[in-house]
């Protein structure tokens, strides 16, 4: 399996947590799966605004989707993210993936997620191991 579109079905279908979170998949190229969400009550924790788990779980599964995109299975090794906005119930949330260094064993993502007037939320870099096997 070599197309993009297929592969990203195929780990879609297969991820049913992705699917909780309301993932809507907005552009899909080859190292580039940009995917977005809408905060829902469920996500809030105690203060009213989104827990950081929902932004992470994003930026996450943009990284999974983007990294897997070449067609190679591909496992996080490192992410770290940093929230510069809080979002709350009814913010929709976008991911901007830059893949930035692409190996034939490693893999290096930055993902910018913004809110509904494009401002920066929160900053997610990952670091992906890439398998020898095929999709």
């Amino acid at each position: 399996m070599s197309n993009t579109s297929e592969i990203v079905d195929q780990m879609f279908i297969n991820d049913p947590f992705s699917r909780w979170l309301g993932i809507e998949r907005m552009e899909e190229k080859q190292g580039k799966v940009n995917l977005s969400l809408t905060i829902r009550e469920e996500m809030l924790n105690g203060f009213g605004i989104a827990h950081g788990g929902i932004a992470y779980a994003l930026a996450d599964s943009a990284l999974a989707f983007s990294s897997n995109s070449h067609g190679k299975q591909s496992l996080s090794l490192e992410t770290s993210i940093s929230h510069t906005k809080p979002l709350k119930k009814g913010d929709t949330v976008t991911t901007q993936v830059e893949e930035i260094s692409l190996t034939s064993k490693t893999g290096i993502y930055q993902i910018k997620l913004f809110n509904q007037n494009w401002e920066l939320v929160a900053f997610f870099k990952g670091t992906v191991y890439r398998t020898s096997k095929d999709w």
